[in-house]
């Protein structure tokens, strides 16, 4: 995220910051250990979480909020994969997906969102909805902005075919599913597409770009939001 999405991270902290939070950034966290565990390499996981644990536990944090489902997804698992360590069951609770966050704590509804013409829908990312069950806390905020011009995306829960480092593994099948979810995308009619987590971004913009359609858009959350939000002191 940090390196291709960039300007998200920032878009994150401004929507929190906006909400009424501090937000902290330990400098010396690293990778989540995701891509090492769909790998199988299980033991670079574990190193990973450690080193996790050791750079979150010197901060006094209330919750520790992600906006990369596939991350998101490992980090709350981190009691699976360091049973031993007290800590991580700990630092697991306090994980949020970002829209699962604001949701949940309703501080959504202190951000002031211009409403949106565009025709906008949705595609769950497999990491947050299927492995972290989260649905209806994206929906909330996408609605909150799209209105009206928001419509349900056929199968909106089926891969798009990027599923961690599936597509490099398996790229026969990740075509088949990028194809399928262009091909849904399309039927939609919507011109803007948002989801959750990087690779999808990636994945879905790579297929529309092969069909041509270059019309559509396909935007993170949290920049999709942070766009919509009404200058300060403009009602």
């Amino acid at each position: 995220m940090n390196v291709l999405f960039g300007r998200t991270n920032e878009n994150s902290i401004r929507l929190l910051n906006l909400a009424g939070y501090d937000v902290l950034t330990p400098r010396d966290q690293g990778c989540c250990g995701a891509l090492h565990a769909h790998g199988g390499n299980l033991s670079a996981a574990r190193a990973a979480a450690r080193a996790n644990l050791d750079a979150f536990s010197r901060e006094a944090l209330d919750a520790i909020i992600i906006n990369a489902a596939g991350c998101g997804s490992t980090l709350k698992e981190y009691a699976q994969l360091l049973p031993e360590d007290p800590r991580a069951a700990a630092f697991s609770a306090k994980v949020k997906d970002l829209s699962e966050f604001l949701v949940e704590s309703a501080s959504h509804a202190t951000l002031n969102f211009q409403l949106s013409t565009q025709r906008v829908t949705f595609h769950d990312a497999c990491h947050l909805a299927h492995a972290q069950r989260i649905t209806h806390a994206p929906r909330v905020l996408v609605k909150a902005v799209a209105g009206d011009n928001y419509v349900e995306m056929p199968e909106s829960d089926v891969c798009c075919g990027s599923a961690g480092s599936y597509n490099l593994t398996e790229p026969e099948m990740a075509e088949r599913l990028q194809v399928r979810k262009v091909e849904n995308i399309l039927r939609s009619g919507a011109t803007c597409i948002v989801t959750t987590n990087p690779g999808c971004l990636l994945q879905m913009r790579a297929g529309l770009d092969k069909t041509g359609a270059s019309h559509v858009e396909t935007i993170h959350l949290a920049d999709y939001l942070a766009r919509a939000l009404r200058p300060v002191g403009q009602e």
